[in-house]
């Protein structure tokens, strides 16, 4: 990958990431780690070539088999939510889709575990995490609501599917102290923060969003 494929050129250029990031924060994102690494992970590359001049417009994309990009501020959002409380070292994601929520984790927490259950997304997403050589990222082709047992438990899971109910499998992977932001429900879907305590779990409802439903099963 040449630099001018990292930096991009017009729509993709660094002025208009930075005109993205402004509005994030204006928005209400705060955490400067997160700002940061939205400024300078490289969004138009994981998009098909057609769309890649819409990579930084906030807004959700389609990356084919009926699945989307999410909306750079509700990535940060999400991923804001996830670190609040501190580092997080372990951490599990529901839905790799493009790999673009993927390369923002693993640019803030140890080591990244993802799940995704269609295979020419995965493999896509495998080739440019690759290329971004983010090493701490570890994928799976498999049924994202059972979650990733015998690699838990996991101080941090962060789904990009709305599922109608919280898979009881993803609760069980959560490690005490550890968090899971998810998005919840069918035509009306919550963004949740369900916290794992001593007592059992605790669960915030943060906003309104929209996203592509928690399917079961896997795609070839």
């Amino acid at each position: 990958m040449n630099s001018v494929d990292l930096n991009g050129i017009g729509m993709t250029s660094q002025r208009t990431r930075e005109r993205l990031v402004q509005r994030m924060v204006e928005q209400g994102i705060g955490n400067q780690r997160v700002l940061d690494v939205m400024r300078t992970t490289p969004r138009h590359l994981f998009l098909d070539e057609a769309m890649a001049h819409r990579a930084y417009e906030d807004t959700a994309l389609p990356i084919g088999f009926q699945q989307t990009l999410s909306q750079p501020y509700i990535v940060a959002r999400m991923t804001e939510l996830l670190l609040e409380q501190g580092p997080r070292s372990r951490v599990l994601e529901v839905g790799t889709g493009s790999g673009y929520q993927t390369a923002v984790l693993a640019r803030l927490v140890e080591q990244v575990w993802s799940v995704e259950r269609i295979k020419p997304l995965l493999d896509k997403a495998r080739q440019r995490l690759r290329q971004l050589k983010l090493r701490n990222v570890t994928l799976r082709h498999a049924d994202g609501s059972f979650g990733w047992e015998d690699a838990g438990p996991f101080d941090g899971i962060l789904s990009t599917a709305a599922p109608e109910r919280i898979p009881e499998e993803l609760l069980r992977q959560l490690a005490p102290g550890g968090c899971l932001v998810i998005p919840v429900g069918g035509t009306s879907q919550h963004l949740q923060v369900v916290t794992r305590t001593s007592e059992g779990f605790d669960t915030r409802i943060v906003e309104a969003v929209r996203f592509v439903p928690l399917r079961p099963g896997t795609v070839k």
